[in-house]
């Protein structure tokens, strides 16, 4: 049985559960209080200390000193998923796409809805971009840690939506 191991990281914004293979992080979850989450079949074995490379990059982050996130990750996830996932990734710090501009960009330009559910099926928020996905008519729309914490992400980034503008 794989060892994983998790902690729980606390912002400003938000506060995350976190969870990290050998390989990289794997979950970044808004802390409901439940986990390990039962789904995975692993070893969960807390350990703040294995998560710390993650812990100071999301720290300049959210202190708006990061831009980018260097460590590497453990996407675990369908094929369609991680294209979704993969394409997220590339939406630069402070920009915008729609769901349609995703479903585009990973040469399927029918399946905005199927983006959609990607997106929600997101493990690790935040990290992998999908607060950067907004609707066609540039108005904020779903997000796992409410439409509040997206907009908060947006503003630490810069992001400019017909939602923000005012």
């Amino acid at each position: 049985m794989e060892t994983l191991y998790y902690s729980r990281y606390k912002s400003a914004i938000t506060n995350l559960l976190l969870g990290a293979s050998e390989k990289g992080l794997l979950v970044a979850e808004f802390d409901r209080g439940q986990f390990p989450p039962a789904r995975r079949a692993a070893q969960w074995q807390e350990s703040p200390e294995q998560l710390r490379p993650y812990t100071l990059e999301l720290d300049e982050y959210f202190a708006g000193q990061r831009r980018q996130f260097s460590f590497r990750l453990d996407l675990r996830g369908t094929l369609f998923q991680l294209q979704c996932w993969l394409a997220l990734l590339e939406i630069p710090y402070g920009e915008t796409r729609t769901y349609a501009d995703i479903a585009r960009a990973i040469g399927k330009p029918q399946a905005f809805r199927a983006v959609g559910l990607a997106n929600n099926r997101n493990p690790v928020a935040i990290i992998v971009p999908c607060h950067r996905v907004i609707a066609s008519d540039g108005t904020l729309c779903g997000y796992g840690g409410g439409l509040d914490l997206k907009q908060k992400l947006l503003v630490l980034e810069g992001a400019r939506t017909a939602h923000l503008a005012a």
